[in-house]
C-alpha cells in the first residue's frame, strides 16, 4: 500500500535544486550557478543553497523566450 502525502507538504518537483534546475535546463550546474549568483535566473538564497519554483522558473523562461524571437 503506497503511503499518502500529508496535504501541506509540497510536491516533490514544485521547489527545485541548482542540480535540478540545470538538468531541466540543460545546462552545466555552474552556467546555471553563475546566472543565478548575477540575478539572470529567478531563485532564493535559503540557508547559503539556492532554491527555484518550477512555476516562476517556466514563465521567466517563456518570457526569455518571447523577448529573443521578437
Amino acid at each position: 500500500m503506497a503511503a499518502k502525502k500529508k496535504q501541506l507538504e509540497p510536491e516533490d518537483d514544485d521547489i527545485m535544486t541548482l542540480r535540478e534546475v540545470a538538468k531541466y535546463l540543460g545546462l552545466h550546474i555552474m552556467t546555471v550557478y553563475k546566472l543565478t549568483r548575477e540575478g539572470r535566473v529567478p531563485a532564493a538564497n535559503i540557508g547559503g543553497q539556492w532554491r527555484f519554483k518550477r512555476d516562476v522558473l517556466d514563465a521567466w523562461l517563456e518570457t526569455q523566450m518571447n523577448q529573443h524571437s521578437n
